[in-house]
């Protein structure tokens, strides 16, 4: 196939464009969205490319539209995406439950800006990680990825579909405004060179029976395709293994919302992602995630010119979160940093974490401008004062 952009090359590019290609190397064949800053330049490069290789873009009346239009088209046998920025993630938080309930796969991209409400259209912030995390109401599960540079935006895309394919998930790439617009050198990978999975689907008329069931044992069960045969309820009731509505049978629900969880938890180890820079030795720790790790990089490196030893543990994947990973680091060193653009969200899951192992200390940034290395440097030396 011939893609609408160059492959196997290096190419300079803005994050927004990055999330663009990858989507279209992952598979994406659909993106419904609404304009919006700093969000825009993902549909404008979909609305461009997606044409060229028989694919669908529609601009709908809102972000609620947006999401319910991708649940659709990824229950018609499309990989599907949709992108947006905060004000617009608060709206899809509704439909972002009922893809969890109906263990639809789709991505869903937040180019974060500061808030709350339109806040701050074109500037960066990390204020949605929580939303992101427990935005749509109910015990449920998904995942959430978090990437530092343009070219991890690209790489986070193709992972992001193929976690939402393995699992039957909705996936959150939870990005920002400045790795979004900023424009850097990314390798764009032949399509050969990319690991792409596939839904399970049905393999008999059975396992189509039991699109919310568990026929092999994993959680996770084959999805039928809506006008390939098989007859299939979907509801944002909760529901049977058939997609029955059963509203009132604390059993059925229990089974049903336990495995949706469970098939994220069991598999964290899989899915969990994380960098570690000079964490073998550390006594201090930054834990970052996001644009905001850039800085933290950079602020290690300065400390340990002055002959402090400090560590970085950069969060990849900020949920499922793995606090067994941070209580080992919190047992080794004196104190945990959580530089983050916003007033305490990683923080907290970094403070469980921990579990009373070390001290963990927010630096905390807000206004739209992301820490520089040395507002984190200095933090760290009053501290240590």
């Amino acid at each position: 196939m011939k893609f609408p952009f160059p492959v196997g090359k290096a190419d300079f590019i803005q994050g927004d464009e990055a999330i663009a290609r990858a989507a279209i190397l992952a598979g994406c064949r659909f993106y419904a969205g609404y304009p919006i800053t700093p969000a825009s330049e993902i549909f404008e490069a979909m609305a461009l490319y997606m044409p060229l290789i028989d694919g669908v873009v529609i601009q709908m009346e809102d972000e609620i539209a947006s999401i319910a239009a991708v649940i659709g088209a990824s229950w018609a046998g499309t990989k599907a995406m949709t992108a947006t920025s905060g004000p617009g993630f608060s709206l899809m938080q509704e439909n972002i439950g009922y893809a969890v309930m109906t263990e639809t796969p789709i991505v869903v991209v937040d180019v974060q800006r500061g808030g709350p409400s339109t806040g701050q259209p074109t500037l960066p912030a990390q204020g949605d990680i929580m939303q992101a995390i427990w935005g749509t109401h109910g015990d449920h599960s998904l995942i959430v990825l978090s990437p530092s540079t343009v070219q991890e935006a690209f790489d986070f895309t193709i992972r992001a579909f193929n976690l939402a394919e393995k699992y039957r998930t909705p996936v959150i790439l939870l990005t920002d405004a400045e790795v979004g617009h900023m424009r850097e050198r990314v390798y764009i990978p032949n399509p050969e060179e990319i690991e792409i999975v596939n839904r399970k689907l049905p393999q008999n008329e059975e396992e189509a029976k039991l699109p919310f069931g568990d026929p092999h044992g994993d959680l996770v069960p084959p999805m039928p395709i809506f006008g390939k045969g098989f007859k299939t309820y979907v509801t944002g009731l909760t529901h049977d293994e058939r997609g029955r509505p059963r509203t009132v049978e604390r059993e059925v629900h229990e089974r049903l919302i336990k495995r949706i969880v469970e098939k994220i938890e069991r598999n964290k180890k899989d899915i969990f992602d994380y960098q570690a820079y000079e964490l073998d030795d550390a006594e201090i720790a930054i834990v970052s995630t996001g644009i905001v790790a850039r800085s933290a990089l950079r602020a290690v490196r300065m400390l340990r010119d002055e002959g402090i030893k400090a560590g970085l543990l950069k969060i990849n994947t900020i949920w499922p979160f793995d606090f067994d990973l941070i209580e080992r680091v919190a047992e080794k060193v004196n104190a945990i940093y959580v530089p983050e653009m916003n007033l305490g969200q990683l923080y907290h899951l970094v403070k469980e974490g921990a579990n009373g192992k070390a001290p963990v200390k927010l630096i905390s940034k807000i206004g739209g401008e992301v820490h520089t290395p040395m507002e984190i440097i200095e933090f760290i030396r009053r501290d240590l004062k």
